[in-house]
């Protein structure tokens, strides 16, 4: 198993009601294709074996006797197929018939899975037929093999103890109480649905809605099969909705009408890590009565063709995106004017440099100022020139404080910083850390003393990113009276102010999409000859882009640094070669262990995602941890 991924597989096949045979056939032919493709797990639609709608039939010796045949002849036909296979079929236990789930694996009938709720309403009338599972598992017979019979069984695999998957039938999903519910609480990290749910309009929709929902809810992934049109009959029209989700989010479907086989990578290790996360609330009740059954699936790897996001924390474009933003701003900025209004500020201070964070930090305190009816003016907007400096980012900083109507001050810091030099004994001709930090701590100093001055706060405007890799001033732009932006990676960040900026309009639009153009610098060192910043945060550190996707899927995912790796070339295949990757992977780990005191001791800010690196909530870590382990790990790849 390749990093915790495994290939599944939901199968509708062509099917004609109560032709067993012909349904075999094509049973038999899918599990091949399925097998050849690499999936470990492949489930096939309710009572595919002889048709959902058989009706009265279902009473025929004939249907049920063709149907056993037709199971030892599917179990036969998985002889040297080491994959999962689930097929739906109407078995007789203690003279009573249920709808049921059998289990294949390498010529075995693992076992049998009756469906627990029965509808009876509307078109369905399966209690004219079946039974609900019993209560308790039991053994039944099934084409020469004793095997398990009940709803509570548990499939694992011997060599992926990952690899772990229960079964529950169609209407099962849309009980209130889910037999799946049970199943993820017993260890089941898959839940696979052998499903006949007719088509009408809108319900593909709530289809979707409800397998996404169960998936996230269960932390698990759910394998929808769906009938197809082979099924439609009479008053009935079925259109093989297959759906595979995977913790809150569908990793495919098929469309309506086109039967066939949907594969995806779906990633173990991740449901995994998300239970282990959350085990006091996920495993608060234990579920009893399980039998658990072992198979054995094939052992080589398969190629991965699941597609791994650039942007992790960044929708996709459009509407989802922008709603997205919307909501992004408005945390942010209640947030704010929470502490604005705790705490009787009368102005907001903030140091703004031309850059894409603190244009964002402007941005949002302009809106909780809107929101709580307070004056722009009191917005003190500081720009605080220095060495680096450069015409560009200063007369931007202008005009956005211009826009936004703060007050804007300009401090210049070069001759104070001089003077420090000559207090402290620093050659200013050496471009140090000591060049660097004391312009960083001298307009820190300025912005509290305005603060304390305009009986105000100071609004920080430092990033995730940034606080992720320590690339901040320790008691510089590390320190601030409330963070705006610290949940906010820098890849987020660019398309916040890209939203806010279309949304404005005119000439804020303007200057923001030229502050969205502007290279990532600190500003520190002198500009170039042409006057142009020489200064390139992403030269120094490593491209943002990179950084980002390190830090969701090493943070919030708890993957390890070689499965990162793996991901991230990938999804940069064609951007970054694979040393490009492993170097700034390496920097990473090394750069987040180092400096972490400084996220030990950095300002309340407020939490917009899933990610946060506060001490206070989300991310607790010792200052001196040591990142051999995973540093380990990507020297030895």
């Amino acid at each position: 198993m390749q990093y915790g991924f495994v290939k599944v597989c939901a199968a509708t096949v062509p099917i004609k009601v109560a032709d067993v045979k012909f349904n075999t056939r094509n049973i038999i032919s899918a599990i091949a294709e399925s097998h050849a493709s690499g999936s470990r797990l492949t489930v096939f639609s309710e009572l595919c074996i002889c048709g959902y709608t058989c009706g009265d039939l279902f009473n025929q010796s004939a249907l049920i006797d063709a149907v056993n045949s037709a199971l030892g002849e599917i179990c036969a036909a998985t002889n040297g197929i080491k994959t999962l296979v689930f097929v739906g079929a109407p078995v007789v236990c203690g003279g009573r018939l249920y709808n049921c789930a059998v289990a294949f694996c390498d010529g075995k009938i693992l076992g049998v899975v009756p469906k627990t709720h029965i509808p009876n309403y509307c078109e369905f009338y399966e209690k004219r037929h079946f039974t609900a599972s019993p209560a308790e598992n039991t053994v039944i017979t099934v084409a020469g093999q004793s095997v398990p019979f009940g709803a509570k069984i548990i499939f694992k695999a011997f060599n992926m103890p990952q690899f772990t998957v229960a079964a529950e039938i169609c209407e099962d999903l849309w009980a209130p109480v889910s037999p799946s519910l049970y199943h993820a609480g017993a260890g089941a990290h898959i839940i696979v649905n052998l499903s006949c749910s007719d088509e009408t309009v809108g319900k593909a929709g709530y289809r979707r809605d409800l397998v996404k929902m169960q998936s996230g809810k269960l932390v698990c992934t759910y394998v929808y099969s769906d009938a197809g049109d082979g099924e439609s009959t009479t008053d009935m029209v079925y259109a093989g909705h297959n759906i595979i989700a995977e913790n809150g989010s569908a990793l495919c479907e098929t469309k309506l009408f086109e039967n066939g086989l949907l594969y995806a990578d779906t990633d173990l290790e991740l449901l995994e890590n998300e239970r282990r996360r959350m085990a006091g609330s996920f495993y608060g009740s234990v579920a009893e009565g399980y039998t658990e059954v072992n198979f054995r699936t094939f052992d080589r790897d398969t190629e991965i063709s699941r597609v791994f996001p650039k942007l992790p924390f960044v929708p996709d474009e459009g509407s989802e995106l922008c709603g997205r933003a919307e909501t992004i701003l408005s945390i942010q900025s209640k947030g704010l004017e929470k502490r604005l209004a705790h705490t009787n500020a009368k102005t907001a201070v903030i140091g703004v440099s031309g850059g894409l964070d603190s244009a964002l930090a402007l941005l949002v305190t302009a809106r909780a100022f809107k929101s709580l009816q307070k004056d722009p003016a009191d917005i003190k907007a500081i720009t605080m020139p220095g060495f680096g400096t450069t015409d560009k980012t200063k007369n931007n900083s202008l005009l956005l404080i211009k826009e936004i109507g703060a007050s804007a001050m300009t401090v210049p810091i070069a001759q104070s910083v001089l003077r420090h030099f000559e207090d402290i004994g620093h050659d200013p001709a050496v471009y140090d850390v000591t060049y660097e930090n004391a312009q960083a701590r001298t307009r820190t100093l300025i912005l509290m003393d305005i603060a304390n001055k305009t009986g105000g706060l100071v609004i920080g405007t430092g990033d995730l990113s940034e606080l992720a890799l320590g690339w901040a001033t320790y008691n510089g732009d590390h320190m601030s009276m409330y963070a705006v932006n610290s949940s906010v990676p820098k890849t987020l960040v660019k398309h916040l102010v890209k939203y806010e900026a279309e949304r404005l309009g005119g000439n804020a639009e303007k200057v923001l999409k030229d502050i969205l153009n502007t290279e990532i610098s600190p500003e520190l060192l002198p500009p170039d000859k042409e006057g142009k910043i020489s200064q390139k945060t992403e030269d120094l550190v490593g491209p943002y882009v990179l950084h980002d996707f390190f830090l969701y899927y090493a943070v919030r995912r708890g993957f390890s640094p070689d499965k990162i790796y793996f991901m991230a070339k990938r999804a940069f295949k064609g951007e970054f070669t694979e040393e490009i990757i492993l170097k700034w992977l390496k920097n990473f780990y090394k750069r987040f262990f180092a400096q972490q005191f400084k996220r030990s001791c950095i300002p309340d800010g407020v939490k917009v995602g899933s990610v946060t690196l506060s001490p206070r909530g989300d991310w607790r870590m010792p200052s001196d941890a040591v990142a051999a382990v995973w540093l380990e790990k990507l020297e030895n790849l």
